[in-house]
């Protein structure tokens, strides 16, 4: 069932302030803007800050395409940015995972067109009513809701799952329920494992896993992941561990439940403190380890590619991954969402009128 909000559980409101309050020269419905004309986009402006600032229409070059945004989801690698703010004076122009239309596009071009429902690559100011990106960094996106055509997160689990190389009949364990450890559970299922288990400490998150089919859930807190996985195992432990939650703890289990010669793919995003392992153990055990970021553009760009095609042909479903969605005037509230999960929480998006 797909949980829609405008707030934030509680976070903070109001800060997200516009600098301007009538956007002058912008066409209203948001259909092909005049050259010179102001389009809307969001500033991160301080700790915890955005302002809603009026920016020129990005301009386009032969090979590239102007994109009216529908959404641009609210990535957990965002958030730290966010909670520090940029240094005083100046703005960070965050957002990366948007989808939109195409609205026009470059001498050169020959597709998409425009009209042509998109996912896309950039990596910065998808926080905006358009973007410019470069017609080979569009994917198609079917015809499902826009707001769920995430093509950078979705190229991510993609490319995660083929770097694992999930096989027929593999025990896999993905440590973390949340939304990439959800797209990584739909994607290794398409590989036809074994068993499937899913561990997260929420209770919500567990039944929304037991929903997509895992074939054991486990609630960290009342149970041992390791006991659980050698119980289903015959005490071999799984041939793959996903970590999914960038967590020091996390990524300690993952040793826990691997078989040896086993792997362990890294998906979780480790960055701020240094995370330590028992390397000794694992080197005694063999474990390949995975890290499942990726930052060879061949590499994304087939990863988008491949998501894309599966999105738009109906073998993946994002059918209630994204649980909030919030306008850009309201992108704090978005934030503060991410920041403190709320019973339910999955995605959170930034949307703009799909007109």
């Amino acid at each position: 069932m797909r949980r829609d909000t405008n707030t934030a559980g509680g976070g903070p409101r109001g800060r997200c302030a516009r600098r301007t309050p009538r956007l002058a020269g912008r066409l209203r419905d948001r259909g092909l803007p005049r050259r010179g004309a102001a389009v809307r986009i969001a500033a991160l402006r301080g700790r915890e800050t955005w302002q809603v600032e009026e920016a020129p229409v990005p301009s386009i070059g032969p090979d590239e395409v102007l994109v009216r945004v529908v959404a641009s989801g609210v990535c957990a690698s965002e958030l730290e940015p966010w909670l520090t703010g940029p240094p005083a004076g100046e703005a960070r122009y965050l957002g990366h995972e948007v989808s939109g239309v195409v609205a026009e596009i470059g001498a050169d071009v020959t597709a998409p067109a425009v009209g042509d429902r998109v996912g896309v690559w950039v990596t910065e100011r998808g926080f905006a009513e358009y973007v410019a990106v470069r017609a080979a960094y569009c994917f198609p996106a079917g015809d499902g809701p826009l707001d769920e055509a995430l093509a950078e997160p979705i190229a991510c689990s993609v490319n995660a799952v083929e770097a694992a190389d999930v096989r027929l009949g593999d025990d896999v364990v993905i440590v973390g329920a949340g939304f990439m450890g959800n797209l990584v559970h739909k994607l290794a299922a398409l590989r036809g494992p074994r068993h499937l288990i899913v561990a997260d400490a929420r209770a919500d998150a567990l039944e929304r896993a037991a929903r997509l089919g895992a074939t054991r859930t486990v609630d960290v807190t009342k149970e041992s992941l390791p006991d659980v996985v050698r119980s289903l195992t015959g005490g071999r432990g799984a041939d793959i561990t996903f970590e999914c939650t960038g967590t020091q703890r996390a990524l300690t289990v993952c040793g826990d439940t691997t078989r040896m010669s086993g792997k362990i793919a890294i998906v979780g995003f480790h960055q701020g403190a240094d995370r330590t392992i028992p390397l000794a153990y694992w080197n005694w055990m063999a474990f390949t380890v995975v890290n499942a970021h990726f930052r060879d553009l061949a590499v994304i760009m087939r990863g988008m590619s491949v998501g894309m095609r599966l999105l738009a042909g109906g073998v993946l479903s994002m059918d209630g991954l994204v649980s909030h969605r919030f306008p850009l005037d309201e992108i704090d509230a978005a934030f503060a969402t991410l920041r403190g999960k709320p019973e339910g929480f999955v995605k959170a998006v930034v949307t703009f009128p799909d007109v």
